[in-house]
């Protein structure tokens, strides 16, 4: 009996042994990889390292400034199960009170709780006053997280062209937003062997760093001392006129630079969840096409030079209005009746002579060879399309020759002088800028360069230009602009020695049931003026365009073109553009 019992347990502990050797064999062999990866789990941690994003930087004159900068602030993370309550809750609303993103409930509510995020956006000086109290009172289980948080110097000048950095900080609107892969770089990673207490260990293969990239920084066309001149004469035409908004885009013709693009009121970029009209984040110069008036008379006539069928001295017979496809539109200045110049038309934007304009390129009826020819123009100049500038922006739109009924011939006759189209004021600027420009067209853009260790890298592009009216042309429209600008009405406003020209477009509205504003009392206006200006004798140095629009008052391009008076005269002195003696 003995010997059966001491057999039993011989076998119980072969049995336990083989079952123990088996178990190991499976961990260690079978299992070996999984643990391994475990193991490295619960050991090896990985952090990203952030890219710091690029900043961002304007003209100012010939020297170049930063206006959109970097400052680093931390996020602070509390271990609610090591945290001392009191005290830590105490030296926080000392020094971090607006910082705060929880309630201090919450975050003590459950102790097993290892990770709470308590405060964003901490400063430097603030941080470093918080851990040098902390060290003093002991209080341990506290992580300061690192981060880049996006200053913008300059306040609210360009925040509709800029935009913002939201909290995940991905670029919103604008700049940030268009060129959000170039500014914000690529993050690293840090892959380090950890002890139980959190420090990193020095020995280990799985120890990785991977650095980051950081974003580049952009360089603008935007030069800060128009942007900001723009800008105040834009606002002071808000509180003294009826208009609500304001944008306005200044361009070198002979470039395709732009100097300034603003949009009036504004916001502060650091500040952008304080807005509470998401219309600020807008820029419109760029993703609001719209309906821009007798502007427009600037193609019609243009285009009707360019094909040898008219020119500023052809007559017509003006009746005050004209029927197209058994329906009639009127000018709005009823004087000038009888046979008048082409000029005359131009200069008192007669909506009757930009329909003759039309009849002559058609042959001398409207036809669809008339309306073929304006459409090829009207898209060789650019418009109704994307014209490539480096930001988010709207095709607008323009009607194919044959797009709708038979009452096509009245909708071009009154796309002659604005109604019918939608344009953006980026598009007519760059438009306007190449027939005045000797017929050459510039691609716009706002990108200068690169800021690279420090040196100025110049955006070497395409020469992205194309010729889209012929010279002769040209000199003719700067000549019909010069003429309209230089009658009665803007006598004494320009300074002598200079050649400007320029183009009025007074326009309503379309409201939601198709039909138009009033053009008084609580009707929406929009004004608008396109001109340019140089010495005399040589070709524009500069290109303005501004919009006005508001309701409750009658509003047109009177008020925008005053507003391109001030820039232009402005110009004359900072760009230091000599008269002619």
């Amino acid at each position: 009996m003995e010997r059966k019992r001491v057999g039993f347990l011989k076998f119980c502990l072969f049995a336990a042994i083989f079952t123990i050797v088996a178990r190991l064999f499976y961990i260690q062999i079978i299992q070996h990889d999984f643990y391994v990866a475990k193991a490295s789990d619960e050991h090896v941690h990985e952090n990203v390292i952030e890219a710091v994003r690029g900043k961002i930087y304007a003209m100012d004159g010939n020297e170049i400034v930063p206006i959109v900068l970097n400052e680093t602030v931390y996020t602070v993370i509390f271990d609610p199960m090591i945290v001392n309550e009191e005290k830590s809750k105490e030296i926080f609303e000392k020094y971090a009170k607006d910082n705060l993103v929880a309630e201090w409930d919450d975050v003590f509510a459950d102790k097993n709780r290892r990770y709470y995020v308590v405060a964003k956006g901490v400063k430097y000086e603030d941080a470093k006053k918080i851990v040098d109290e902390l060290i003093e009172e002991n209080v341990v289980g506290i992580t300061f997280d690192k981060k880049t948080k996006r200053v913008y110097p300059e306040g609210q000048m360009a925040s509709g062209l800029l935009g913002f950095v939201n909290e995940d900080g991905d670029g919103q609107y604008g700049v940030e937003g268009s060129f959000d892969k170039e500014l914000s770089g690529i993050d690293g990673s840090l892959k380090a062997v950890r002890d139980v207490n959190g420090v990193v260990l020095s020995i280990g293969d799985e120890n990785i760093e991977t650095p980051a990239v950081d974003g580049e920084d952009v360089v603008l066309t935007i030069d800060r001392n128009i942007q900001t001149k723009v800008e105040k004469i834009l606002n002071d035409y808000i509180e003294k006129t009826p208009a609500t908004n304001a944008s306005a885009i200044v361009m070198d013709p002979r470039t395709g630079e732009v100097l300034a693009m603003a949009n009036v009121p504004t916001y502060d970029p650091a500040k952008y969840s304080e807005v509470e009209d998401a219309r600020l984040f807008k820029n419109y110069v760029v993703d609001e096409p719209y309906e821009a008036a007798s502007v427009c008379k600037t193609f019609t006539f243009t285009t009707a030079i360019d094909l040898g069928v008219m020119n500023a001295n052809t007559t017509y017979y003006n009746e005050g209005s004209m029927m197209v496809d058994g329906l009639t539109f009127q000018n709005a200045y009823q004087g000038l009746r009888g046979t008048i110049t082409m000029q005359q038309a131009f200069d008192y934007s007669l909506n009757t002579g930009s329909a003759t304009a039309l009849k002559l390129i058609s042959g001398g009826e409207f036809n669809e060879v008339g309306r073929a020819r304006l459409y090829d123009h009207l898209i060789k100049f650019g418009l109704g399309q994307a014209t490539n500038i480096e930001l988010y922006e709207e095709p607008g739109f323009i009607p194919k020759p044959n797009e709708y009924d038979w009452t096509m011939n009245f909708t071009y006759a009154n796309m002659t002088f604005g109604q019918g189209m939608n344009l953006t004021m980026v598009q007519i600027a760059s438009a306007v800028s190449g027939i005045i420009n000797n017929g050459e067209y510039y691609q716009p853009t706002i990108l200068a360069g690169k800021m690279q260790n420090g040196k100025f890298i110049k955006n070497e592009r395409e020469k992205n230009t194309k010729q889209i009216v012929s010279v002769s042309t040209s000199e003719q429209m700067r000549e019909m602009l010069w003429g309209t600008r230089s009658s009665k009405r803007n006598n004494g406003v320009d300074k002598p020695g200079y050649f400007i020209g320029g183009k009025t477009g007074t326009g309503q509205v379309v409201q939601a049931d198709g039909s138009y504003s009033e053009a008084s009392g609580e009707g929406e206006m929009i004004g608008s003026y396109i001109g340019f200006g140089g010495r005399d004798g040589e070709l524009p140095e500069y290109f303005i365009m501004t919009k006005l629009w508001g309701k409750g008052q009658y509003l047109g391009g009177g008020e925008a073109n005053q507003a391109f008076d001030d820039i232009s005269n402005y110009l004359i002195d900072y760009l230091k553009i000599r008269p002619k003696v």
